[in-house]
Formats: C-alpha cells, structure tokens, sequence
C-alpha cells in the first residue's frame, strides 16, 4: 500500500508515470546497492576505466614502475581480465620474489584462466610465505576452482579458510552449495543456517559486506 502511495504521490509530482517509474527504479536501486549488494555498481567500471587510463599514462611514463604495474594488475583482476594481470603479475614477481600477494594473486589468475595445478601451487607457496595472506582468500579461491573437478578437496579448502576467516558468510554458504552437489542434503542446511547465524553475530559495519550471501543462504534454504 505505501509503495502505491509513493508511485501516485510521485506521478503527482513529476507529471509523468513514466518519470514516476524511473525515479522509483533509482530510488529502488541505490536502497538494494546500499542494503543488500547483488547488483552491479553503475560507477565503479566508469572510477575503474578512469584510474587504468591514468595508470597507463604513468607507466608510458615510467615502465619499469612495479607500483603501477601491480595496482593495474589488480584494476584488472576485478575487471576478470585475468590474462592480461596474470603477464603484469608474472613481471611483479621477479622483482617482488617474497611478496605472497603477488603470489597469491598470481595463482588466483592461474585458476582462473584454467591452470588448476599450476595456480593451486603458486597459491600454496603464497601460503607458505603468509598463512594469512589476503585474510584467507585464496583458499576460498582454491575451493571454488576445484569445486566441479573435486567437490571433497573444495570442502578442505573452505574449512581452511574458515579456519583463517571465521567471520565470512561466504565460506559458509559456498559450503552450503557444495554439499547440496555432493548430494549431502542435512549438511547443505547446517551450513545454510550457519551463515545466517554468523551473520546475526557480525557488527553492523561488516554486515553490510557480508548480507548478500545471508540472503542467498535463506533462498537455498526454503527450496531445501
């Protein structure tokens, strides 16, 4: 009813259903942006685009900056332009030998182009350097990686990261999904739960980073 009101209360205003649908659209998108998180940023690819064509210039400038290099690599990790970052990463790391970002951002590029063995152990030397790199991420990614070829080595991974990062909604849901594929119906719920328990747990300003796996976990839930 208060969603009705709003609608005629804005075709009032604008003059238009149609500029009353799109102001609804907006207002609806930026309180899912804020609150809950599954659609896409509209201005994070535009800052992205903007701050690689600076990083450009910069290393037209200066080539053999490995600073600018690794944020491009980065920029282009969260662009999945993972071929590209992986050439860049592989130049970081000769000159950056002991860094275990570099190496575990390395491995997650391998994965991700295909190379399961070859990244699951440049990320198990990043490991070695840093049993805490990037606050447990690889493993997640290592278990997302073998998650279709090897569910019960995907598990091990997960309960590693879990191990490392006992706050994250995600392993636990992605546990969730992996037991439903491998059949393990009681188990799949006890990790849908989990996740929701463990999110009821976290403070407010983690929540808000955390709410779209929640969410995801009490949709998987109810179709159990």
């Amino acid at each position: 009813m208060s969603k009705l009101l709003l609608f005629v209360a804005l075709i009032w205003l604008t003059g238009s259903p149609i500029i009353a649908i799109i102001v609804l659209l907006i207002v609806f998108y930026v309180l899912e942006r804020r609150f809950i998180g599954l659609s896409p940023s509209v201005l994070k690819p535009l800052k992205r685009a903007r701050k690689l064509s600076r990083l450009h210039q910069e290393l037209r400038l200066s080539p053999h900056q490995t600073s600018t290099k690794l944020e491009m690599a980065r920029l282009w990790i969260e662009q999945k332009k993972y071929a590209q970052a992986y050439e860049l990463l592989l130049q970081i790391a000769k000159v950056m030998e002991d860094s275990a970002e570099v190496r575990a951002e390395l491995g997650i590029c391998e994965l991700k182009l295909g190379h399961l063995q070859q990244g699951e152990q440049s990320i198990l030397q990043a490991l070695e350097l840093n049993p805490h790199v990037k606050y447990g991420e690889p493993y997640l990614r290592l278990a997302e990686a073998w998650a279709d070829q090897d569910p019960h080595r995907s598990i091990a991974y997960l309960q590693q990261f879990q191990s490392v990062n006992s706050s994250s909604c995600e392993a636990y849901y992605r546990l969730g999904q992996l037991y439903s594929q491998l059949g393990s119906k009681a188990e799949a719920r006890e990790a849908y739960r989990a996740t929701v328990e463990l999110y009821r747990g976290l403070p407010k300003y983690k929540r808000r980073f955390e709410r779209r796996w929640v969410l995801l976990a009490r949709i998987k839930g109810l179709a159990k």
